[in-house]
C-alpha cells in the first residue's frame, strides 16, 4: 500500500541509494543516538565516517556498512587517538571531501564538524542534520584556544588556522539544513546565512523507566562529555561551596584538569553503560547542565525518569527545560534556569531549587519529556527526507 508522500509523488526512502555520512564513530553520545535512528529508517544505506574505532558505537551502527576515510586510517592504529583525535581537526575538511559518493541518490550528513562538506560538488543531492556549526572554530573557539590550553607562541599561527576553517566552513554547504534546535538554527543563519527547518532530537522513552517512589539519593548528577564548553568546573565550585555532593559521569579531553580541582564532595564515575546511567538518573536529586547546550538528551532523559534539571538558561535548555517562575497554566516546571554561567549564579539557583524542591512533579516531568519521544523524531526525519527527494528528482 502507498503511503501519503509516495501518493503525492515523494520517492519511497527504500527505493533510493543514500549514503549517511557522520563525524567519526568513537563513543555513543547525542549524535550518535541520532544516527542509530537514519540507520533504522535507512537500513540498506551506507555509512561513511571520517574515522571508526570498532565496538565504540552501538550494535545497530555497527551491523551497517561504514566506509572509512582512506587518508586517516592510520588515526585507528594511534594508540592516543581515543583522546588526542581533535588534534587531526586541520585534516578533517580534506579528507570528508575525497570520498566519492557520485553513485548515490541521496547523502544525508549528520554534523557537528565537517561531515556537511561530503559530496561537495559531485551533483547530489545533499541534506544536513546539523547538531551545531563547527564549535571549535567559531564562538566557543576561546574555550578550545587559550594560553591555559596552548603555549603561547602558537596562539598567533592558531588563529591563523582557524580563519582558513572558518573560509571552508563558510563556503561548503549541502542543499537543505536541518537543525537539531531553534538555538542551533540560530546560529547556522549567523554564521552560514541560510535557514534550517527544526527537528528536534529523540529521546528513548522505552529505555527509561517510570519514575518511582524511591527517595533520591541526595546527590546532584552530571552526564556529559569532559570538554571544556560544558562548564562542569561551575558546577564542581558550587557543590563544593555548598557541600554538597556531585556525581559526574563522562570522560574527555578535560578529565585530568576537573579532577585536579574536585574537593571530597564530588566523584567522578567515567563511562557508564546505559543501564548505570538510568539507575544514576533515577537516584539523583537533580540533574546540572552548566554549559550552553545545542540541544541536550540528558536533560529530557533525567526528567522522563522524574527529576528535575538545574540549567544555564541559554542555548537548547530554554527549548526543554521549563523554568518553576516562567511556567503557566499550559505547562508545569521541569527546572530551574539560572542566566550567566559561573559558580556563583549556579549557587543561587541550586538553592533556590533546595526552596522549592517539592513543586516539582515526577510523573509531570515524565509527560513533558515524552513530547520528544523517538517515533515523533523519526515520523519528523522521514517526512523531511523524502519531501527533499521529491524536489531533487
Amino acid at each position: 500500500m502507498e503511503s501519503d508522500n509516495e501518493r503525492r509523488g515523494a520517492p519511497c526512502l527504500s527505493h533510493l541509494r543514500v549514503a549517511i555520512v557522520h563525524d567519526w564513530l568513537t563513543g555513543m553520545r547525542g549524535g550518535e543516538r541520532c544516527l542509530e535512528d537514519f540507520c533504522a529508517l535507512l537500513p540498506h544505506a551506507q555509512i561513511f565516517t571520517l574515522f571508526h574505532f570498532p565496538g565504540s558505537v552501538s550494535t545497530a551502527i555497527e551491523a551497517m556498512p561504514i566506509r572509512t576515510s582512506p587518508s586517516l586510517r592510520w588515526v585507528e592504529r594511534w594508540p592516543a587517538a581515543r583522546r588526542r583525535y581533535r588534534w587531526l581537526l586541520p585534516l578533517f575538511p580534506r579528507a570528508i571531501r575525497k570520498f566519492d559518493l557520485r553513485r548515490f541518490d541521496l547523502v544525508v550528513s549528520l554534523s557537528h564538524c565537517v561531515a556537511k562538506g561530503a559530496g561537495e560538488g559531485q551533483g547530489v543531492p545533499r541534506i544536513a542534520y546539523t547538531f551545531t556549526p563547527m564549535r571549535y572554530i567559531w564562538d566557543q573557539a576561546p574555550l578550545y584556544f587559550n594560553r591555559e590550553r596552548i603555549p603561547g607562541l602558537l596562539l598567533g599561527p592558531m588563529e591563523r588556522l582557524l580563519d582558513r576553517l572558518r573560509a571552508w566552513d563558510r563556503a561548503t554547504h549541502p542543499d537543505r539544513y536541518l537543525a537539531i534546535s531553534r538555538f542551533v538554527a540560530e546560529r547556522i543563519h549567523r554564521f552560514y546565512g541560510r535557514e534550517a527547518a527544526v527537528i528536534h532530537p529523540p529521546v528513548d522513552l522505552e529505555r527509561l523507566p517510570e519514575p518511582d517512589k524511591m527517595p533520591h539519593g541526595g546527590y546532584y548528577l552530571i552526564v556529559s562529555a569532559l570538554a571544556p564548553y560544558k562548564r562542569i568546573a561551575d558546577a564542581i565550585e558550587a557543590c563544593r561551596r555548598l557541600e554538597r555532593p556531585l556525581v559526574i559521569a563522562g570522560t574527555g579531553e578535560d578529565a585530568r584538569k576537573l579532577r585536579a580541582l574536585a574537593g571530597h564532595e564530588t566523584q567522578f564515575v567515567g563511562w557508564r553503560s546505559d543501564a548505570e546511567i538510568v539507575e544514576l538518573y533515577r537516584r539523583c536529586r537533580a540533574l546540572l547542565l552548566p554549559g550552553v547546550e545545542d540541544f541536550g538528551i540528558t536533560p529530557l532523559e533525567a526528567m522522563a525518569c522524574g527529576r528535575p534539571v538545574v540549567a544555564l538558561g541559554q542555548g537548547g535548555a530554554k527549548e526543554t527545560v521549563v523554568d518553576i517562575d516562567a511556567a503557566s497554566g499550559a505547562e508545569s516546571p521541569t527546572g530551574i534556569h539560572y542566566h550567566e554561567p559561573g559558580p556563583e549564579p549556579l549557587v543561587a539557583a541550586l538553592e533556590k531549587f533546595e526552596r522549592r524542591e517539592r513543586e516539582f512533579d515526577p510523573q509531570t516531568l515524565r509527560r513533558h519529556a515524552a513530547r520528544w519521544d523517538r517515533p515523533r523524531f523519526r515520523a519528523q526525519i522521514r517526512k523531511a527526507l523524502e519531501d527533499f527527494a521529491s524536489t531533487t528528482k
